[in-house]
């Protein structure tokens, strides 16, 4: 009786597929894809849906319904010419990304040349549209997948893989077809936040992309936290529900977490980056210049794990006295009953490093590694005010600086190896806390995606690259910071005084060596022809390099956010011009007005 009933069904289905073919009543839905960090959508992806209300609404049943009955390429067709049409029609701006079966090139269904009259017709530029191929297909299988996209590519198409990591061939596929985006299913961007084993394969997915100039995109985000997550990862392209619905009327913007600055999307529990000396502070008992050697030796067996004591005198330390130094006196002969009853001064070591409790990490290291070889010693004496705190240790300090290498290469961008968002922002709050005096200063690249679009993407990184080096070349990375954001965004933290000239040496630099990435008929021009993002082929200047300068002020922003939001509000002022701009901000702070004009 079942199986009467599903035969029935499956020829209702049948015959209801035939009607929507032959009416084309066929009805594209438009879901963004957003860059994560600019909240800005990029692009959209065609999903096709059936008569709202019947049993061909939703894409399974579509498509599932078109398999069963030998119809699926010409229900592929068929959708391919209603979303380019309606793409045509409410002309969104940005990428379409059509859903294509490389499988078929060998059907008689198609026509060679349909895509590119069809976008003719339509008035759609080529290249505005990326062929999107999955790994589910089984058009591998049938040896037309290296065909396919060289069909497509030498027609001027770009190139995705979708389902990056559904199927065992995932990554062979990837190093074949060399394609111009890839998307990583949906399997591993779900609660990535929550699990280690997911974000070691998005990071090593991000590492590949960089090597090879590909973009990658991250499909079905439901949730902040897999943003924050993959924005860490250095995954800055999205797709999901978290950013937006497939709809009939495409998606303009996003609005993304914490006013839409990459800077803010970090708070991750880690090692501080202005972490001072007193971390390493241990609590060890002292002695006075008076107390005899044998007082000393019970003080040692008493702390074995303490190698020295510090000697006090009216708070100040003048010394310490080591273990070790102990322990070979008294293996003299007569040397425990010559010494016990003397007062320890007599073994007194006052070659000791004194640090600052408030010295950074560090600052300390460079003291320690200042040191004479025959003088570097594993004990510290950590002070406040001149006067004995406690004691550190060598072998501590070493811990907690490999702890903070570990962090920053962990965050650091793969790409120039400068740290990453989370210590940017740990650097911040460390100098909020400590209300240092310190300036802010955001790189942006202006004219950065025609550039991109025109040159394609390793050169564009050739030039992030170069702005990386310009930084590290002519600001002094000791005593300041140099990070990078992400894509073309740098920010540089100044504690020196010399930031405005560096900023301006920098702009007379970048200005002259990236003419050196173009061709002689663009520099001719003093620029390119390229697509802007509403289609619209416009001319555009050379490469410039926007810089927004604040002065934060430690006692009024509570934390890096607001130093972000300042940042971000300076960087737009610079690149309001098309050339290279330093702009200085006179806000020191942000106000709940400001905030809520921009909400």
């Amino acid at each position: 009786m079942l199986r009467a009933t599903d035969e029935v069904g499956a020829d209702m289905r049948h015959k209801l597929l035939l009607e929507i073919l032959e009416t084309e009543s066929l009805y594209p839905h438009f879901q963004p894809i957003v860059d994560l960090k600019k909240g800005e959508v990029i692009g959209h992806e065609a999903l096709i849906r059936g008569p709202a209300g019947s049993a061909m609404a939703s894409p399974g049943a579509l498509f599932q319904t078109a398999i069963e009955n030998n119809l699926l390429h010409t229900l592929e067709l068929l959708s391919r010419r209603c979303s380019l049409a309606r793409f045509a029609e409410l002309k969104p701006g940005g990428k379409l990304f059509l859903n294509i079966s490389a499988s078929l090139l060998g059907t008689p269904e198609h026509t060679e040349g349909f895509t590119s009259e069809l976008l003719q017709e339509l008035g759609i530029s080529i290249s505005d549209i990326v062929i999107e191929l999955s790994e589910q297909h089984p058009f591998d299988q049938q040896g037309l997948t290296h065909n396919a996209v060289e069909y497509y590519r030498n027609m001027g198409f770009q190139v995705a893989v979708d389902d990056l990591g559904t199927g065992y061939s995932g990554l062979k596929l990837w190093s074949e077809l060399n394609p111009e985006y890839v998307k990583i299913d949906r399997h591993f961007v779900s609660h990535i936040d929550t699990d280690p084993v997911k974000r070691e394969f998005v990071r090593a997915i991000y590492n590949i992309s960089n090597a090879t100039g590909c973009k990658v995109i991250a499909e079905g985000i439901e949730r902040k936290e897999e943003v924050a997550t993959l924005l860490e990862l250095g995954i800055s392209i999205g797709q999901g529900f978290y950013l937006g619905y497939p709809s009939p009327e495409p998606q303009f913007t996003w609005t993304p977490m914490g006013g839409g600055d990459l800077m803010c999307n970090d708070e991750s529990p880690l090692v501080d980056q202005g972490e001072s000396a007193i971390s390493l502070l241990r609590q060890t008992p002292a002695v006075s210049p008076e107390d005899t050697v044998l007082f000393v030796s019970e003080q040692f067996r008493a702390n074995p794990d303490v190698s020295a004591l510090p000697v006090i005198r009216d708070g100040v330390p003048l010394g310490v006295v080591k273990k070790s130094d102990l322990l070979e006196l008294f293996s003299t002969q007569y040397g425990r009953a010559l010494y016990e009853k003397k007062p320890v001064s007599r073994i007194l070591c006052e070659d000791v490093l004194l640090v600052d409790s408030q010295l950074s990490l560090v600052d300390v290291s460079r003291l320690v590694t200042g040191q004479e070889s025959s003088a570097l010693q594993q004990d510290i004496i950590i002070t406040e005010e001149d006067c004995y705190l406690g004691m550190g240790n060598l072998r501590d300090l070493l811990k907690r600086l490999t702890a903070l290498k570990i962090q920053n290469a962990q965050y650091a961008n793969p790409l120039t190896l400068l740290p990453g968002n989370v210590p940017i922002n740990n650097e911040v709050d460390a100098l909020l806390k400590s209300t240092a005096d310190f300036h802010v200063a955001y790189f942006d690249l202006n004219n950065f995606k025609p550039f991109n679009d025109c040159y394609g993407y390793s050169k564009g990184d050739q030039v992030i690259r170069l702005l990386g080096d310009l930084l590290t070349r002519f600001i002094d990375n000791d005593r300041n910071f140099i990070g990078h954001v992400g894509g073309d965004d740098f920010v540089v933290i100044f504690r020196t005084l010399d930031w405005q000239l560096s900023c301006e040496r920098i702009i007379r630099e970048f200005d002259q060596e990236v003419r050196s990435f173009y061709l002689p008929k663009d520099l001719q021009t003093e620029g390119i022809w390229s697509t802007d993002r509403k289609g619209v082929r416009s001319f555009f200047p050379l490469l410039g390099l926007a810089i927004g300068v604040v002065h934060p002020d430690p006692y009024k922003c509570e934390s890096f956010h607001e130093v972000a939001e300042l940042a971000a509000m300076a960087k737009k002022e610079a690149k309001r011009s098309a050339d290279s701009l330093l702009f200085i901000s006179q806000r020191r702070a942000t106000c709940v007005e400001d905030r809520q004009r921009t909400a």
